[in-house]
């Protein structure tokens, strides 16, 4: 059994790293194949006689064969779940139309910069009154005072109060899923796949919806609005009784899985402490939880004898323990939301639950493979997120390093037994600790250092304190709910306060990029050598295949080349610049909203993964918020030596930025054989008001042996009709990034044939409410045979210049099954 499930797990990670999926009548033929060839080598290979074989050297074949056989069944079975999820989907034409739609919410609605989102569950669309087939569950956000949602010369509707299970009539605008899509970032589009959300959009908060925009029903019930209601019910409950209270986020967390009210600032400090799995109902959490009321179950099941009810004689005490766990894990996962990190320790708890009901209770391994099987069989995707390694990794590698089985404290006294249970939990998390360390590289770029010392403070004190009494206090009545909130936010400050010095220190994290797979697989190998039982030979030895790993190093292009990263922020921009032995980063990306930009959602996530840990420049090319909205996160969070702006000198970013200084034209300098010129704006437009940001927007030419790019930001046609006039020159370039995202005020004629590009990068945002790129101005780059590309279709775009110009899609390089769809 065990060889098919680890054969199913590397068939369906091998079916998510697809480009395209099989057709299903394929699927289904491999799904039964590989179903026959299990149940014939079931019979015609027992258990028994497959030991007996193994015992004799001759096992082999048939475990490779189970495991084969493993391999096609995930495969198939990943491949039919993808196809059915894909199946519905929005309709390309109905994408921006505006259609009207009526569902029951059923998630619970999370608070957004001036508005909400929440998923709907729909049950009728119509279209300019007839009926349309939009996809079942889609995400909305309804946003009331957002630029340009309402109507031309319209105040803004306000945004209705949305309740989960309620009915709605909504006016909205759909669009297919899609993302930024980034190397080493988030993967929104899969993300959607997995949660079965094929279509998002936005409710029209104009004056012509406010008729349309209403609540037909209350409540809807229904198990799954029952649920919703619930949490939302409990949410509300604790940030009434913590008013102002900078941890309230963090019970909400605990409580019911909501980890959205944690500032960024906070979830900086948990990550590099290595406490992040704590804050959220986790696995440890849910286990500890259902272990007590199994415990309390066990305790006055067997003490029932004492009523009369001799309750022994028609249940033991341990299938009755075993079942009160099962069950109290079931609600604390549906107060979670049934996210996935909490269904993993669901399942495996209801595994070990049903082998004690049956009294069939095998290893510890056979159940870590069954949760595994469980898992992947009603979410085929969780293996693209790194808590399905971290949490089954953990387990495997104490399962591993204690043969088996782990110290039992032992002792004469109680003292003595309260030291081997301190020295047991110490040699768990030793053994934690060292063993992911090449997981959590890989998966991660950082090991947090102090995460051993954290942990031994933050486990206890959560997991027996903080949790059990935010959970008694959203549960119980006021005014006690209110002092066991206030105890639990008070306690979880000062483990803060606590974690806030240890996050402080200059070696809380160690950085490196993430190792290639030869790296991990050595380090690996010598973690697992190094954690073996006692009686392995050279155990320090596995200390050696962790070099390759700890002496990682950035890459970096060669002397003389240069690469120019455009990333896929959405509407805005950010380039990153690379010579053998610089970088610099030209524009910030866009503000999403408050704790999310471009920087901390998709510029720093690329760095760290590369290990790069210091810019040596950033140029913030004007103040607009699609190309500064990330600059204030990024220079809280990496060093910089400089930064060079169009920015008035009162500006926030101005003040935080170290050696500020303004872009004038003619600052040149050189990188490792590549030649750096701000040819816009000049040093007067500073002193002359009537300037807009766009037109102060820095200029600046990038000149290597073979080729050069020109990066002009935000310009427009007086701008480029000066640039032409006084250094056309200068303007001559390879690649040109589009001015202003290929708008109509920009990209004139004479300009592009003064450039005379082979190559334009425009950088925008899919389905952009500026419809960028203007269809006439993005005809003229073809016209004049100018190769396009562009960050919405291909997601980052990787300009390579060395003797020849090279350039790379992310979408294509690292092509998936859901792109596109």
């Amino acid at each position: 059994m065990r060889a098919t499930i680890l054969g199913a797990v590397a068939g369906v990670v091998l079916l998510q790293t697809r480009a395209a999926l099989p057709a299903v009548l394929w699927l289904a033929l491999l799904l039964l194949l590989a179903v026959l060839l299990l149940t014939w080598l079931r019979r015609a290979v027992p258990g028994s006689a497959l030991d007996l074989m193994l015992a004799r050297g001759a096992g082999a074949v048939a475990v490779g064969v189970r495991c084969s056989a493993g391999v096609v069944l995930g495969f198939a079975w990943a491949g039919l779940f993808a196809q059915y999820n894909l199946s519905d989907a929005l309709d390309p034409a109905l994408e921006g139309q505006e259609i009207l739609v009526t569902g029951i919410v059923d998630s619970l609605p999370v608070l957004a910069d001036h508005g909400l989102r929440f998923n709907l569950q729909v049950e009728q669309a119509l279209l300019d009154g007839r009926a349309v087939q939009v996809p079942a569950h889609i995400a909305l956000g309804w946003y009331a005072a957002a630029p340009g949602r309402s109507g031309r010369g319209a105040a803004p509707a306000a945004v209705g109060a949305v309740e989960p299970g309620a009915r709605w009539q909504l006016l909205v605008r759909l669009q297919r899923p899609h993302g930024n899509a980034n190397p080493d970032g988030f993967d929104y589009e899969v993300w959607l796949l997995e949660q079965h959300l094929r279509a998002t959009g936005q409710v029209r908060a104009n004056a012509a919806s406010v008729g349309l925009n209403r609540q037909m029903s209350a409540f809807v019930p229904r198990f799954a609005t029952v649920v919703e209601r619930t949490r939302a019910m409990v949410r509300a409950k604790i940030l009434a009784a913590l008013p102002e209270s900078p941890y309230a986020g963090v019970l909400v967390a605990l409580v019911i899985g909501d980890q959205r009210a944690i500032p960024q600032a906070d979830w900086t400090v948990f990550n590099r402490t290595g406490i992040g799995h704590l804050v959220s109902i986790s696995g440890l959490h849910i286990t500890m939880i259902a272990g007590l009321f199994a415990t309390l179950m066990h305790f006055f099941w067997r003490r029932s004898f004492f009523t009369g009810a001799n309750l022994p004689l028609w249940l033991p005490a341990q299938k009755a323990a075993a079942l009160t766990a099962a069950v109290t894990a079931l609600l604390y996962v549906l107060l979670a939301g049934f996210g996935v990190p909490a269904q993993r320790t669901l399942y495996m708890l209801w595994v070990v639950a049903a082998a004690l009901w049956c009294g069939r209770l095998g290893s510890i391994s056979h159940v870590l493979c069954l949760a595994a099987a469980v898992v992947l069989l009603l979410d085929p995707w969780a293996v693209l997120w790194p808590g399905f390694w971290l949490s089954f990794g953990a387990v495997a590698i104490i399962l591993y390093a204690a043969a088996g089985r782990l110290p039992e404290p032992v002792g004469p006294t109680r003292r003595a037994r309260l030291l081997g249970q301190l020295r047991a939990g110490a040699h768990v998390q030793y053994i934690v600790t060292l063993g992911l360390v090449p997981l959590t590289l890989l998966l991660f770029g950082q090991v947090s250092l102090v995460s051993p010392l954290a942990n031994a403070v933050a486990i206890p004190l959560v997991s027996i304190l903080v949790a059990p009494l935010a959970l008694a206090g959203s549960v119980l009545p006021a005014p006690l709910s209110v002092l066991l909130l206030q105890a639990a936010h008070g306690l979880f400050a000062a483990l803060a306060t606590f974690l806030g010095w240890l996050s402080s220190l200059p070696a809380a994290v160690w950085s490196a990029p993430l190792p290639a797979f030869w790296m991990f697989g050595g380090a690996l190998v010598g973690a697992l050598w190094l954690l073996a039982p006692h009686g392995w030979p050279g155990r320090w030895l596995g200390a050696c295949a962790w070099l390759p790993l700890l002496c990682n190093q950035p890459s970096a292009p060669a002397p003389g080349a240069m690469t120019v990263t455009a990333f896929d922020v959405g509407q805005g921009m950010a380039l990153l610049i690379e010579t053998a032995h610089h970088r610099l980063l030209y524009d910030t990306g866009p503000m999403y909203g408050p704790g999310s930009d471009g920087a901390n959602r998709v510029v720093l996530p690329y760095l760290k993964a590369r290990g790069i840990n210091h810019l040596d420049g950033v140029i913030v090319s004007h103040s607009d918020n699609d190309h500064s909205g990330g600059a204030l996160s990024l220079l809280a969070a990496i060093p910089v030596d400089w930064v060079a702006s169009s920015l008035p000198d009162d500006s926030p970013i101005a003040a935080a930025a170290p050696g500020h200084r303004h872009c004038i034209a003619g600052q040149r300098w050189e990188w490792d054989g590549i030649d750096f010129e701000i040819l816009h704006p000049d040093a007067a437009s500073y002193d002359n008001p009537k300037w807009k940001p766009n037109a102060r927007s820095c200029t600046l030419k990038l000149t290597q042996a073979s080729a050069s790019m020109l990066l002009p930001a935000d310009i427009e046609a007086p701008q480029e009709r000066a640039l032409v006039a006084n250094a056309p020159e200068r303007l001559q370039a390879t690649v040109l990034l589009a001015p202003h995202h290929g708008s109509g005020t920009s990209s004139t004629l004479a300009f592009l044939q003064a450039v005379r590009p082979q190559v334009a990068v425009f950088q925008l945002g899919y389905r952009n409410r500026y419809h960028h790129p203007r269809p006439d101005v993005y005809a003229r780059y073809g016209e004049l045979g100018i190769e396009r590309v562009r960050n919405d279709t291909a997601g980052a775009i990787t300009l390579q210049f060395a003797s020849s110009l090279t350039i790379g899609e992310y979408r294509r390089q690292h092509a998936r099954y859901w792109y596109g769809h």
